[in-house]
């Protein structure tokens, strides 16, 4: 009973990684259609895409401190009533201007849901099933990236321009499932018995561990918050040289997981596609809806292996493969005149393979090592550092793309389409592969094995001095 009470938790609150995934995707099928509706070139539609972008980073700047006094339930609520405000804007918007204001009002509960939900999931989960459970939030994120390209997908109509205003109403179904779900759900016992709650806390353990699992867990948690007790709570305690480490690993781990370029691919797909040499905004929509798919299988690939063959497997397997495959991606645009037909698919296949691998490793370890690696006294906020990492990094790797496309194409190899020289992407993936390769010889050093250790040993091995490789 009380592992289908942890799924169940696990399941309702990752539906804020579904919206993070939806209000993410849902931008790279409406671009073809807004950007015709208002005349728009590819420097503002960069512009729109970025809006949300940065709300997300003002989400996860000023709300950690606030998930840590508030709690985990609360500012999870506030992100889905944001959601379905913020959905039913952007489809109303009558100018490019409200429609970035929107964006970057919905922006700010993906960057609140991003830290808030993967850490209440690891507060709330048993250490022998936190890595699975907490990898539902990536796999939710993925079924909502797939959810917004098949919404796109059922609303597109090269006839009618204005086609992209339902795509975003959509999201307003799932931000409700989040907002009646977790108004039933359990508020996180670590932080009820952080906050002086005890007994709330002990009755949500026995909840989810039973009453036996229950008193080791109280004493475990409760011992830790007594060695902290002299510990603040604000941003200087992050700086303390025992957590340099737990900060270290949270930035370096999000830098790298934008910085293989995978948000490209998920804004930028159809536009992609259409480089590759596909017909029209829907067909390539329809190449999109396979990413998401390949996205959404090997994610669940991933939840299954994470607890059984650990963090640090997973982490070298999918960078070896991102690496290889933006290599060949790269090579395959740069030779893209030459291989006619046959260049169109393989770059797809090639796509595939690269969101394959990324979806086996630094997907869903970037969210889970973040919400395994700081403190109780400032989960929340080292959450919200790693989240307002990614988020930034996004907006840098999304806003840049195009220029850094234009920037590294060589002569002779532009694609035009429609008249208008888009340049070519194969220098962007090279550079992107190079990050990939630096990825892998950063995680050597700092990508931890937590499978299977739980929150207050993690603590109490960075106390210690230990080093992130050598964690067991």
């Amino acid at each position: 009973m009380k592992n289908t009470i942890i799924y169940v938790i696990a399941v309702i609150a990752a539906t804020g990684g579904l919206l993070f995934g939806f209000d993410t995707g849902v931008i790279s099928g409406d671009i073809p259609f807004f950007q015709k509706d208002f005349g728009l070139d590819n420097s503002m539609v960069e512009l729109v895409t970025s809006a949300g972008l940065v709300g997300a980073i003002l989400g996860a700047l000023f709300c950690g401190k606030i998930t840590d006094i508030l709690g985990r339930k609360v500012v999870i609520l506030a992100s889905a009533v944001i959601f379905t405000i913020g959905a039913l804007w952007s489809g109303f918007a009558p100018s490019i201007e409200q429609l970035i204001i929107a964006r970057l009002f919905l922006g700010i509960a993906i960057g609140v849901s991003s830290f808030a939900v993967p850490l209440y999931i690891a507060e709330i989960s048993p250490a022998n099933k936190r890595g699975s459970l907490v990898s539902m939030f990536q796999l939710m994120i993925t079924i909502g990236v797939l959810a917004s390209y098949l919404s796109d997908l059922m609303f597109a109509d090269e006839g009618d321009m204005s086609c992209w205003r339902p795509m975003f109403y959509i999201g307003v179904v799932p931000a409700l499932i989040l907002l009646i779900g977790m108004a039933f759900m359990p508020e996180s016992p670590r932080w009820l018995i952080s906050r002086g709650r005890d007994e709330e806390g002990k009755s949500v353990l026995a909840r989810i561990e039973g009453n036996e699992a229950m008193e080791d867990s109280y004493k475990t948690i409760k011992n830790e918050l007594i060695k902290s007790e002299k510990d603040k709570s604000g941003i200087k305690e992050l700086m303390k040289p025992w957590l340099r480490n737990a900060v270290i690993i949270g930035v370096g781990i999000m830098f790298f997981q934008q910085f293989v370029g995978i948000n490209t691919v998920i804004y930028y797909s159809p536009k992609i596609f259409l480089m590759a040499g596909f017909d029209g905004a829907v067909s390539a929509i329809w190449a999109a809806v396979g990413v998401g798919v390949v996205n959404l299988l090997f994610t669940i690939v991933s939840v299954y292996f994470v607890d059984r063959l650990g963090r640090r497997k997973l982490y070298f397997t999918g960078l070896t493969g991102i690496f290889v495959s933006l290599l060949l991606l790269g090579i395959c645009f740069t030779h893209f005149s030459y291989l006619g037909e046959m260049g169109k698919w393989l770059s797809i296949i090639l796509v595939f393979v690269y969101v394959a691998f990324y979806a086996i490793s630094i997907g869903p370890l970037g969210w889970l090592i973040i919400s395994e690696v700081f403190p109780q006294k400032v989960r929340g906020l080292g959450s919200s550092l790693g989240s307002l990492s990614v988020w930034v990094f996004n907006t840098v790797v999304t806003f840049t793309f195009f220029k850094i496309v234009k920037a590294f194409t060589v002569e002779g190899t532009e694609i035009y389409l429609d008249g208008e020289n888009l340049g070519n992407p194969a220098g962007a993936f090279w550079f992107y592969a190079i990050v990939a390769l630096a990825a892998i010889i950063w995680g050597y050093f700092y990508v931890p094995e937590t499978k299977g250790v739980t929150l207050e040993k993690i603590e109490e091995y960075w106390r210690k001095g230990g080093k992130p490789r050598h964690l067991r």
